[in-house]
């Protein structure tokens, strides 16, 4: 239960409070100076220990208070520091960041007020967007990689589609049949329905034809709305927002949604996409003095609309795990509630903006907001009502892993443009990136529509560098097996992937049992505890009967069928 604020306070002693929590040993993002009594305290800075990043945080506040801007701030001194930045630009208002600002009366008088040195600066950015749209390096994933799990949430598919989409991503690993974007998916699914394939379609056991039947019109859906271009090869490497420019500063990858409120669902989608491809990628670094990367995700409430409790685990699992990668995750959204509550309690960093109370909704949600901060000498309904546009009420973890005092905050201004950059930067700047050679070109391989339709890829030009394709494992019983066998690898993949009792009936006399799992070696503590988090994620969004087999990680099969925290593929065809 919160406790009443301490009204007796003066105005000395709730300066002495924010200097003592706010005074920290290692490199800080500076954000701003305290407003105490109404009166700004350029003494009393506040800040944020840059090795805390990585303990993720939220952004939050009406629209209009200054959200953009904050973000725009904290990236500024990010890449100066040496970190990467990702961001999503959805007002296409970050592009600002590759210009220098221009410098103003009214400006110096702010930053003086707030003791900042200002200097106009610009910054390193790389410019992407999905698929290509928008002027950026276009952004593309393979189907494979992407998972089931993900694409069920694109596509709105209910539990029991989704268990069968998990099949049919298994038949085609099993068959080498390689999804690189929708007409892949497309052909592996018309070919499981139509009379060619109904064998096929009678071993994967728990997939119906009417269901693949759903799950193809829920495809076709997605190509007629424009989406396949989002999907197919070059890949997009991850590793590539984890760069910093030649004087050292990070790279800040600016991603452009130009028409998100037409596919909100989709980019939110897609940006899951790109955080679990770095939880795949990236080694356990533990505490480091800054992170390696620093992920903001705007407009974050998308991502947790209508989702389902298996992609709701999953997203909190990674929150969760990904912290020792040393990746950091901001939320920007309007309310902490638009956050679920295993989600924000582990936002230990908090910027929260002015929120409005003209409703009983408003009202609702302002007092959950205050209920979520430490006690402090601010009365915060009052003062979250109140505050100007620039201003926010701030708590972080210091260096001790504690919250620091509540401090009402005029936040330091950017010192690039806060705004559009001009499209012909934006333009040169692509053009003269090295990323545009290596995915501006979209390449067309030998894949599952080719194979099934017994055609050659077209001629596409020079393939874009990278690695060569690796070929899907393939599990399962061997060439010329009898129908025993296929009948038990069909209720042993079943029961693996949809963690249920096989619906096909068995005879112990009749049929073999399926080989058992090679025991894998104990794992320390750590790797237990880690590997729990995603069992139990797995749990929820691939069926219980994974969990042990999770845990033990010890087959290929294993590795296989896993898939990531949202049944995405580590595999890669670059």
């Amino acid at each position: 239960m919160r406790m009443a604020n301490k009204p007796t306070a003066t105005t000395a002693e709730k300066l002495a409070t924010i200097q003592q929590g706010y005074t920290l040993e290692g490199a800080t993002i500076e954000l701003g100076a305290a407003i105490v009594d109404g009166e700004i305290h350029k003494e009393a800075q506040v800040r944020l220990p840059l090795a805390m990043m990585n303990r993720h945080g939220l952004v939050a506040g009406a629209t209009g208070t200054g959200k953009t801007v904050t973000l725009h701030m904290i990236a500024e001194q990010l890449s100066t520091a040496g970190v990467p930045v990702f961001l999503a630009d959805i007002k296409g208002d970050l592009s600002g960041l590759a210009t220098p600002a221009t410098g103003s009366e009214k400006l110096t008088a702010r930053t003086s007020a707030l003791g900042q040195q200002w200097e106009a600066k610009n910054f390193p950015v790389e410019f992407l967007s999905l698929g290509g749209d928008g002027h950026g390096i276009p952004v593309r994933a393979t189907i494979t990689s992407f998972g089931p799990i993900l694409l069920s949430r694109i596509m709105d598919l209910n539990d029991t589609q989704e268990s069968s989409l998990q099949l049919i991503f298994h038949f085609a690993d099993k068959n080498n049949l390689e999804l690189i974007d929708l007409k892949d998916l497309r052909a592996v699914i018309q070919y499981l329905t139509s009379d060619e394939g109904k064998a096929e379609l009678a071993n994967l056991g728990g997939l119906s034809k009417a269901t693949a039947g759903v799950i193809l019109r829920e495809l076709v859906g997605l190509e007629a709305q424009g989406m396949e271009k989002f999907f197919g090869e070059p890949e997009f490497d991850t590793a590539e927002l984890l760069r910093t420019a030649p004087d050292g500063r990070g790279v800040i990858s600016c991603l452009e949604l130009p028409t998100l409120q037409t596919k909100p669902l989709l980019f939110s989608t897609f940006l899951m996409w790109l955080l679990a491809d770095l939880f795949e990628d990236l080694p356990e670094a533990g505490d480091l003095d800054k992170p390696k990367l620093v992920f903001f995700l705007d407009e974050a409430h998308l991502l947790f609309n209508g989702a389902s409790k298996a992609f709701l685990e999953a997203i909190t699992t990674t929150v969760r795990l990904i912290r020792s990668k040393g990746v950091g995750i901001f939320f920007v959204t309007q309310t902490p509630k638009d956050v679920p509550a295993d989600v924000l309690g582990q936002l230990a960093n908090r910027v929260q903006h002015a929120l409005r109370a003209f409703t009983p909704e408003d009202a609702k949600a302002l007092k959950a907001t205050v209920s979520t901060f430490p006690v402090s000498d601010y009365d915060l309904e009052e003062t979250l009502t109140s505050a100007g546009i620039g201003e926010a009420v701030i708590t972080v973890m210091n260096e001790k892993g504690a919250p620091t005092p509540v401090a009402l905050t005029r936040l330091r201004a950017p010192e690039s443009v806060m705004g559009p950059s001009a499209d012909d930067l934006i333009r040169s700047t692509v053009a003269a990136s090295s990323l545009l050679v290596k995915y501006g070109t979209a390449v067309d391989n030998l894949s599952a529509y080719e194979k099934l339709n017994g055609q050659a890829a077209a001629p596409t030009g020079d393939a874009a560098p990278g690695l060569p394709p690796v070929p899907a494992s393939s599990s399962g019983v061997p060439s010329g097996a009898s129908q025993a066998d296929i009948d038990a690898e069909a209720r042993r993949i079943e029961e693996e992937i949809l963690g249920r009792p096989s619906s096909r009936s068995s005879s112990p006399e009749s049929f073999p049992a399926p080989p058992a799992p090679v025991p894998a070696p104990a794992p320390t503590s750590q790797q237990d505890g880690m590997f729990g988090d995603i069992a139990g994620a797995l749990g929820g969004a691939l069926g219980g009967g994974l969990k042990s087999m999770v845990r033990s990680m010890g087959t290929q099969l294993g590795r296989d069928l896993m898939r990531g925290v949202f049944g995405t593929s580590s595999r890669r065809r670059r």
